[in-house]
């Protein structure tokens, strides 16, 4: 439990080393300052612009840049759904795959990777060629991370410009966060993964005997590449079905911190890039330490609920105190607990460990922070954008609460804002429970469970909730490839990422118009612990009052009768 403790803090400790100078970097991009990779970069910016015909020096409303940015990722999803239909004659398919099938399947994988979930309702390595990793989904995985990412800046700017009717431009944004983003980081982190024994290659797979002499085939692949992408643009998914639980994908305790580390950089640098665009680097430390809390109460719950095991297998003699079912001995509680906690407050979905093999509780913390939405760090860009439609609805509580006209930056909070705020924050609750509703109640709904009662339950609402929250992560108990699944969950997935973003341009797009007040002695302060705390606060209860009944009926429930014996 020691050693558990030094990796949790130790964690913490060097990511906020690291996200503080990225933060720096970040704010220089998106402002146009100088940075070291000018000399690089600079002529490579200039040279995409020439080609795709941008004019980098126009800027767009709020509607213009949500139209771009929307027609942009439909492009893209129907790029991977061609190459997805196309893989069996296109090139670098050594295994000679055939197209995607069925239908619905290769529908629900390109929306799936064009709104950063990375669902997979699919063995990785017998469905896609390394054509299609590395053309569709790899860059895919760039695409979609660059899109939280400008959708972020898009509200920064709208909290600290004056007066004006533009928020920038789309093209301009996605280039900058790609190029001199989200690729620097990739190249160093693959290094990283290389050298820890993530493999990188494009051979044949591999036929080889095992100690009985039975045959077994062995996958290749370029997985490091993918590896780095996936995680630092919280995209999630797996190169290969075990996902982060395979050794070629994450062979050693440090390529495990890497990865959980990798997954929070960014999110946790832009929230620190906030409070230096807005000139008060004390307005991104209130809200990542709002994060920080909540992330360290989800952490505690699912470590400790691991910790305990389950008793029944106890009891039985299957297992020791601490139960490692579903676990990897080579990461052990600690590193499990963390990585199941990270990759749901972010939206992240890859897994070193199957969530299904979990206690009731050791689930009940991941499923809550994805139905609280991408608010604990969140994915990247997301993660901000979601915690300030919170920042949003708290204000403006506090301000009927001292009876003033609530603002936040100097700038208030009106109706339209705070329509924006509730629809980000409801639309994706509203089609968790709605699509977790309809599949309770239809065959072909519950016939796809592998367990009854309130653990079949769960499986079903944690599949919509990860759709919803553009998590990807699964409780492995549920058979999704149906027409049913790959249906509902595309739709639950398209609308969980565009039903926020579009409310969130707009709610900045009328930001941005409005006058800053200076400060007097009745404005809220949002910068010290009392706002941390009431956040915090708001948070919970909305979680609770939304998702507390099917969180009773599912693993609350399940604790209860596991403590008391009952198998299922």
């Amino acid at each position: 439990m020691v050693h558990d403790l030094i990796l949790f803090v130790l964690y913490l400790v060097v990511l906020i080393i690291l996200a503080w100078p990225l933060s720096w970097y970040i704010t220089k991009v998106f402002t146009g300052e100088k940075t070291f990779f000018d000399p690089v970069l600079r002529p490579l910016e200039r040279l995409i612009y020439r080609v795709a015909g941008v004019e980098s020096e126009k800027e767009m409303t709020w509607r213009q840049y949500a139209l771009n940015l929307l027609l942009f990722n439909v492009l893209g999803a129907l790029a991977v759904f061609a190459i997805e239909i196309l893989q069996g004659w296109l090139p670098l398919n050594p295994e000679n795959l055939s197209g995607v099938q069925p239908w619905d399947l290769a529908v629900n994988t390109a929306i799936s990777f064009m709104t950063n979930t990375n669902w997979q309702a699919y063995v990785p390595e017998t469905t896609m060629s390394y054509f299609t990793q590395m053309t569709a989904l790899t860059m895919q995985n760039f695409k979609s991370a660059a899109t939280g990412m400008v959708v972020a800046i898009v509200l920064m700017r709208a909290f600290t410009r004056k007066s004006t009717q533009t928020l920038g431009n789309v093209w301009v944004d996605l280039v900058r966060s790609t190029v001199w983003v989200l690729l620097p980081l990739s190249i160093v982190f693959t290094l990283l993964f290389v050298q820890q024994g993530v493999i990188q290659n494009l051979s044949p797979y591999l036929s080889v005997s095992t100690l009985e002499g039975a045959k077994q085939t062995i996958a290749m692949g370029p997985v490091a590449s993918q590896e780095a992408i996936k995680m630092l643009g919280t995209n999630g998914g797996g190169f290969f079905n075990a996902n982060s639980a395979h050794p070629f994908e994450n062979p050693t305790p440090f390529s495990n911190f890497l990865q959980v580390l990798s997954i929070f950089l960014i999110p946790a640098s832009l929230v620190i890039a906030f409070g230096r665009m807005a000139k008060d680097k004390r307005q991104g430390y209130a809200i990542l330490a709002t994060m920080m809390l909540l992330f360290v109460i989800m952490l505690t719950g699912t470590y400790l609920s691991e910790l305990n095991g389950n008793p029944i297998l106890a009891s039985m003699g299957v297992n020791s105190p601490t139960s490692f079912e579903g676990k990897e001995v080579r990461f052990g509680i600690g590193g499990s607990a963390l990585f199941a906690t990270v990759t749901t407050a972010a939206s992240c979905g890859a897994v070193n460990s199957m969530h299904d093999s979990f206690t009731p509780l050791g689930g009940f913390f991941p499923l809550l922070q994805m139905k609280l939405g991408e608010i604990i760090f969140g994915g990247v860009g997301a993660g901000f954008y979601g915690m300030m439609m919170f920042v949003v609805l708290t204000v403006f509580i506090v301000g009927l609460m001292v009876g003033r006209t609530p603002e936040y930056l100097g700038k208030k909070i009106e109706a339209r804002e705070m329509k924006m705020a509730t629809l980000a924050v409801l639309i994706p609750s509203v089609f968790i429970l709605l699509g977790s509703a309809i599949a309770v109640v239809m065959d072909a709904g519950t016939s796809a469970t592998l367990n009854p009662g309130p653990h079949g339950l769960t499986e079903i609402v944690y599949a919509f909730a990860s759709a919803s929250a553009n998590n990807g992560s699964a409780f492995a108990g549920l058979s999704a490839n149906s027409l049913f699944y790959n249906a509902m969950l595309a739709v639950c997935m398209f609308v969980g990422r565009f039903g926020v973003i579009i409310p969130v341009l707009a709610l900045a797009g009328g930001m941005v118009e409005k006058k800053t007040s200076p400060k007097s002695l009745g404005t809220f302060p949002t910068t010290g612990w009392l706002f941390v705390a009431i956040l915090t606060g708001v948070i919970l209860v909305v979680g609770a009052l939304t998702f507390m009944p099917v969180l009773t009926l599912g693993p609350v429930v399940e604790q209860l009768l596991m403590l008391q014996g009952t198998k299922f």
